[in-house]
Parts: C-alpha cells; sequence; structure tokens
C-alpha cells in the first residue's frame, strides 16, 4: 500500500496500531488514508481512526498516545471527549494529526469486525472496508466526501457487497438530516 511522500506516516501508523491494540482498544483507520486503500490516491496527511470504545476510555487512549508520541490536542481532553466524542492528538515528531473518534454504534463494532488488515512496516494495520469507508462518506455528506464516495466505488463499486451498504444506509436514514443517504447510496451503485 502506498502512503503519501512523509516518511513518518508509515512508523505512525504502525506504533499507533501496538499501542491501541496493546490496549485491548478495537479500531480501524477511516478517511483519507483508507481512500488510498480503497479509491483514488490523493494527499492526505492526517490520520482518521474509530474507535469501538466509549470515553470512559480515554486514559487507555490517552496511554496508547503516549506510547506513539502524540500528544492531544485539547487543553482538557476529559472534557473535549465528553463534549464531541472525538480526541484530535498531534504526533510530536512528525506534526501528522490523529484524530480519535469514539464510537459504541452496533455499526462501528461490526465495521470494525469486518475491517481489512494492510501490513505497514511489518504490522497489521486495520482499514475500513470500501463498504464501510463508502458509508461513512456519504454519512459525512461534505463535498471532499463525496468525491471520496465517488473514487471509492469507481475502484471498488464492482466487488462491494451493494446488499450490505444498502442495510445501513437505510438505518442512517433515520438520523435527522442523512434521510437522502439511500438515494445517494443507490446513484453511487448505479456508477458501478
Amino acid at each position: 500500500m502506498a502512503f503519501p511522500p512523509r516518511p513518518e506516516l508509515p512508523a505512525l501508523l504502525a506504533s499507533l496500531t501496538r499501542a491501541l491494540e496493546a490496549r485491548g482498544l478495537p479500531f480501524m483507520l477511516i478517511g483519507g488514508q483508507a481512500v488510498l486503500v480503497h479509491g483514488t490516491p490523493r494527499l492526505t496527511e492526517d490520520v482518521d481512526v474509530t474507535l469501538a470504545a466509549d470515553p470512559s476510555r480515554l486514559p487507555d487512549v490517552l496511554t496508547a498516545c503516549a506510547d506513539a508520541g502524540l500528544t492531544p490536542l485539547p487543553e482538557d481532553p476529559v472534557a473535549f471527549v465528553h463534549d464531541t466524542f472525538v480526541l484530535p492528538a498531534r504526533h510530536a515528531a512528525s506534526g501528522l494529526r490523529t484524530d480519535f473518534v469514539f464510537s459504541t454504534t452496533a455499526y462501528e463494532r461490526e465495521a470494525i469486525a469486518r475491517s481489512i488488515r494492510i501490513v505497514v512496516e511489518g504490522v497489521a494495520v486495520p482499514v475500513a472496508t470500501a463498504e464501510d469507508l463508502l458509508l461513512h462518506k456519504l454519512f459525512a455528506g461534505r463535498p471532499r466526501d463525496i468525491e471520496d464516495a465517488e473514487s471509492v466505488v469507481r475502484r471498488s463499486g464492482p466487488s462491494m457487497d451493494w446488499v450490505y451498504v444498502e442495510r445501513w444506509a437505510r438505518t442512517f436514514a433515520e438520523v435527522p438530516g442523512r434521510e437522502e443517504m439511500p438515494a445517494a447510496m443507490e446513484r453511487l451503485r448505479r456508477c458501478s
């Protein structure tokens, strides 16, 4: 797998994986790093991690951050995670940013269990499947996310499990503001 030309990124991903797994924190990479695997490669240097954990696991995440050389960005991480369910951090040596998203939903647990493993510096790093990346991108719905979703479908669409995607798109359509997910998913499926 090719990552952007930042020599620190593969080492960070490997170190982060070891640190999170040592604390029993189920997770997967989402966002731009997963797009590199399933879509059209683009320059991205941030790392987005979704955790199958609630904020009570913050002490473990903070220890994993320290082990991986990451420094939390909020002055009060406890309050910030309580309010946002996100912990932004920065890699001290490289300046690379990592966002940890805490989630306890049935969807995230299933998505993490389905994740694929990509070997980076000898470490099997969990990455969202094409289907789950597509769902994350459709849920976010920003223009960059829609472009990423289109690139995932162009590259991976013919082999995707569209029944799985449709099931979760319909479930997410129950969330206010996400009612259009099934229609957006169907438009993309027609392009595959």
